[in-house]
């Protein structure tokens, strides 16, 4: 067993032997059980983070841990040097899931969008006939698709990207949820995919226009363009339903899943496309040691199992309702805007006195419930979705409680 610490000697650790590039609450936890989670001394709060999407299923989903400790028992790694008996199953049920020929497991977030971009390119030179070198990706401003030095390179948050160039270059940034400027930028001959989150998570929960997906999708087919979705976190019933693109009956080209795939329970991330893009990448173009090992294939079957087994898209997009109901009903001038879907909602905070979302941030989580600032001014909200509907009025006093404590 690993010896017992206070709170003040976990963050004094970390802040002595770890890099600074994370700014925590100061709350340290060690217990964590459906949508809650404790505190080393016992404190219970509500998780409205929920490891920023990735525990869905709920913290230590009973289902998930034992079949973790099951195939952790029998066989962790075999690198793809070899064949297991997990992968395969596993790529049969995950492309019958959600309706794609093939599947390219890794293990981050940020490795499958990796993974995606690398694809697009291939396909671009080798279906679509761009010349070598010369493929672009249209992104999105205000988008967060990881933290590797390729992917920060079309990142427009000066935090993410200053001081670490030179950049990755081969990508055109145009504003989200703006149809007429994706509209000209396919027409560039040379442009292989467009890479789009459904709802921007880190950008404070921005919800396109109705249309924007669907719409967006029927320019890029007319251009020869790859719609590529990244629902790392709005994805696996986050939003309501099973995918964010869902909402607008959109299939992306390629679609980039990861977080909640295992459950939170251990990295599991994936690209899904149909043979015409995956089999661009032959033997040695493209790989990972523990991308696709057995532990993440028997995980991940049993994390999705879960979703639909719990009918946890639905249980969010009650959930959600009810929740933005309630937020909307709280007399605070300090709330400006209340946005959402499913159980990924974000509220506008409006300074007061000198007091920011972080303040407010701090206060809920002394009256016991956990979120987090994404900029200055805006909280996002997204609890597990097996949160029930006694737990959202709770946890919705707690946070009028706290935002009328200003």
């Amino acid at each position: 067993m690993f010896e017992k610490i206070t709170s003040q000697q976990a963050i004094e650790l970390e802040d002595r032997y770890g890099a600074h590039n994370y700014h925590p609450l100061p709350v340290v936890l060690s217990k964590g059980e459906g949508p809650f989670v404790w505190d080393v001394d016992g404190k219970r709060y509500f998780d409205f983070l929920s490891a920023y999407s990735a525990v869905n299923q709920g913290h230590c989903h009973p289902r998930i841990v034992d079949t973790l400790i099951e195939q952790s028992r029998t066989l962790t790694l075999t690198s793809r040097a070899f064949y297991n008996d997990a992968l395969g199953p596993y790529e049969k049920f995950v492309t019958a899931y959600f309706g794609y020929d093939k599947v390219l497991p890794m293990n981050t977030g940020a490795e499958a969008v990796e993974t995606a971009l690398k694809l697009a390119r291939r396909w671009g030179y080798e279906k679509k006939g761009i010349p070598s070198n010369e493929a672009k990706i249209i992104v999105c401003k205000e988008n967060f698709h990881g933290r590797t030095t390729t992917v920060i390179s079309f990142s427009t948050d000066p935090d993410a990207r200053i001081n670490y160039g030179p950049y990755t270059p081969g990508f055109i940034t145009i504003p989200y949820n703006d149809l007429e400027a994706l509209e000209n930028a396919v027409k560039d001959p040379t442009v292989a995919g467009f890479l789009v989150e459904p709802i921007q998570g880190e950008a404070g929960v921005n919800v396109p226009d109705e249309g924007f997906l669907a719409k967006g999708y029927a320019l890029c087919k007319a251009k020869n363009v790859l719609y590529i979705a990244d629902e790392v976190q709005t994805g696996i019933a986050r939003t309501g339903r099973l995918l964010a693109c869902d909402h607008e009956n959109v299939k992306p080209d390629m679609l980039i899943l990861g977080k909640a795939l295992s459950g939170g329970m251990y990295p599991v991330s994936a690209v899904l496309a149909n043979d015409e893009i995956m089999l661009t990448i032959k033997p040695g173009q493209h790989g990972s040691t523990f991308g696709g090992n057995p532990v993440a294939a028997r995980v991940a079957i049993t994390a999705l199992e879960v979703i639909k087994d719990e009918k946890l898209a639905e249980n969010a997009q009650r959930m959600g309702e009810i929740f933005r109901k309630e937020m909307r009903a709280i007399p605070s001038d300090m709330i400006q805007l209340v946005r959402g879907k499913g159980l990924l909602n974000a509220v506008i905070i409006k300074p007061k006195d000198g007091k920011e979302a972080w303040d407010v941030c701090m206060k809920m989580a002394e009256n016991g419930l956990l979120a987090k600032p994404t900029h200055q001014h805006i909280i996002r909200f997204a609890p597990p979705l097996v949160i029930n509907e006694a737990q959202v009025i709770e946890a919705a006093e707690i946070i009028k409680k706290s935002i009328l404590a200003f």
